[in-house]
């Protein structure tokens, strides 16, 4: 993966009444080293919609949780360009943590809108926001490796959210 992604599985904890999932808890330093999460935020989409390309050029860090429906993720690392690819679903509850130095955004995948749980490093500054936007189909998006491999048949293609899963 690229340097400072990582994917924490949640553990669900079930009974006759339903579930308990821990989302965050500060003593996992496994995933949050030495970030400390202050802003929580709930973001839901559309079947099909994509949410791409942005950055965060002073420091911030985005914890993603897809807690309804199905996600496609993407960070892309302009300098090395290489793309890690993350598919996160309401069922399998993983926390993906993303340096804001890598562009990044999100498709929802699926015949449901999706609901994106998101903890951040950094609050949101209204007056002067930390956020570099491309547009979700800018054609400078080209991954030489994307999740580490370069025979992908994606590769060395401006990047495109809506090719299809197969091959």
């Amino acid at each position: 993966m690229l340097e400072g992604i990582r994917v924490k599985p949640l553990k669900r904890h079930f009974d006759e009444r339903g579930s308990f999932t821990e989302a965050m808890r500060a003593d996992w330093s496994d995933l949050l080293g030495e970030d400390k999460i202050v802003q929580a935020n709930l973001s839901m989409s559309y079947p099909g919609i994509v949410r791409a390309w942005h950055r965060h050029l002073r420091g911030q860090v985005d914890y993603f949780l897809t807690i309804k429906g199905s996600l496609k993720t993407c960070a892309h690392d302009e300098e090395k360009q290489e793309l890690e690819e993350i598919i996160s679903t309401a069922h399998e509850l993983r926390l993906i943590r993303t340096p804001g130095m890598y562009r990044h955004g999100f498709k929802v995948i699926g015949e449901e809108a999706a609901l994106l749980l998101y903890f951040t490093k950094r609050l949101y500054d209204y007056e002067n926001p930390d956020e570099e936007r491309r547009p979700w189909n800018d054609p400078k998006v080209v991954p030489k490796k994307i999740n580490g491999r370069s025979d992908d048949p994606r590769c060395n293609k401006p990047w495109d959210w809506f090719a299809p899963p197969h091959k």
